[in-house]
């Protein structure tokens, strides 16, 4: 009896032992990474991961935007720059092609040319996110990723999004060149034989053969086995900021923080900045500051011109854009000598679009239902509408 438990203790240790070794084999090492103008981060990379022992990968993915391709590509495949990398050092030739190369894309599904506006980095946010999220999607791969390149920005997102769904295998890092190496146009990997070119800068010539590069291993944070899996499901559908907004909103509501910041046009709340328009934001606050009984819209509604004043006050404060003046017949001028003789109510129409304006990108920007919270309501009720500011209503501290 004593034997059997033993040979079976044994036949089980092997087992599980062949099941690694199985999974090792079989598991696709995968490097993916960001580059920008200088694609030689991606042979130093490659070069790096061959001398450091770690798995070479078996495909290649590069994330990148309209203006670096074809630099990656002539640099890589018309100038033969991976391939001898792969020759000189009898590397194994991953899959890599130009269907490889992932481009930035807006909400509609093309191309950003660069990410130097505030809406291409919301998309590059968005676009790095969804990426990563699907390459580890599948259990037999595993991630190299890479943020040697590309934007500052371009590296964070990547950080922030293999930290949200980073597992055990997979890997983050960046890759160092001797100084004297970094921006040296035909640099490509260190030679093994002699070889000189031109200069940092275009200054003098160095050896190529005697640069340094290193493969840093970053540590991070893997909060994916720390997130309920329903959690995850539900963050392919979200933006980068709604998936901010949704694990920040996971804590305790009463530590919910609102700011209305007039000055700058923002209303920030579970690390994430909304901007709106002059004319919403002073909206936004007028509303608020209505309170729970909101602003009442009956037929005697557009007669009122306190309605008018009181917003173009909370206007004014932000603004002198004559044309919404214009809309209520004054000036900015005439508003700031309070001659509110001419000043005619506000009307209906109004309201509706400017709503709709201010709750759309509310909706855009955090998760549906931390937005509605805050959002603007309108309720209907025998021809008489009520417009309010559910954050007049609820529990979270405001800042204004």
């Amino acid at each position: 009896m004593i034997f059997m438990t033993l040979a079976l203790s044994k036949l089980s240790y092997n087992v599980r032992s062949f099941q690694r070794y199985r999974t090792r084999q079989t598991m696709k090492n995968i490097l993916l990474s960001t580059t920008g103008a200088s694609p030689q981060v991606l042979t130093e990379t490659l070069y790096s991961i061959a001398h450091s022992g770690r798995p070479f990968p078996d495909e290649i993915y590069v994330i990148t935007t309209q203006s670096t391709k074809d630099t990656l590509l002539n640099g890589l495949f018309r100038d033969g720059h991976l391939a001898k990398l792969l020759q000189e050092y009898h590397l194994p030739t991953p899959k890599f092609d130009a269907e490889h190369i992932l481009l930035i894309e807006d909400h509609d599904g093309n191309a950003i040319k660069d990410a130097k506006t505030v809406e291409d980095q919301t998309y590059m946010a968005d676009f790095i996110t969804k990426t990563v999220r699907e390459f580890t999607c599948e259990a037999n791969t595993a991630i190299h990723a890479s943020l040697a390149g590309g934007r500052k920005t371009m590296a964070f997102y990547f950080g922030y999004a293999m930290s949200l769904y980073g597992r055990q295998q997979d890997t983050l890092s960046h890759v160092f060149v001797d100084d004297n190496f970094e921006f040296v146009r035909d640099f490509w990997f260190p030679t093994k034989e002699s070889h000189w070119v031109t200069g940092k800068n275009g200054q003098g010539e160095v050896d190529i053969s005697q640069a340094s590069v290193t493969l840093a291993e970053i540590p991070f944070v893997r909060m994916r086995s720390s997130l309920d899996p329903s959690i995850i499901e539900s963050m392919a559908n979200l933006s980068f900021s709604q998936t901010v907004g949704m694990l920040n909103a996971s804590h305790k509501q009463e530590d919910v923080q609102v700011t209305i910041n007039s000055s700058a046009k923002l209303i920030s709340t579970l690390g994430v900045d909304i901007k709106l328009t002059a004319k919403e934001i002073a909206f936004y606050l007028w509303l608020y500051h209505k309170g729970e009984n909101g602003l009442l819209v009956d037929r005697y509604f557009e007669e009122d011109k306190q309605n008018s004043i009181e917003f173009l006050k909370h206007y004014s404060k932000i603004a002198k854009d004559p044309r919404v003046f214009e809309s209520f017949d004054t000036t900015p001028e005439e508003f700031n000598d309070e001659s509110y003789d001419s000043i005619r109510g506000m009307e209906k129409s109004f309201l509706q679009p400017i709503c709709s304006n201010i709750n759309r990108k509310l909706r855009k920007a955090l998760p549906a239902q931390s937005a509605e919270k805050i959002e603007i309501s309108s309720l209907s009720k025998e021809h008489v509408q009520r417009y309010t500011c559910k954050l007049a209503c609820s529990a979270f501290k405001v800042i204004i």
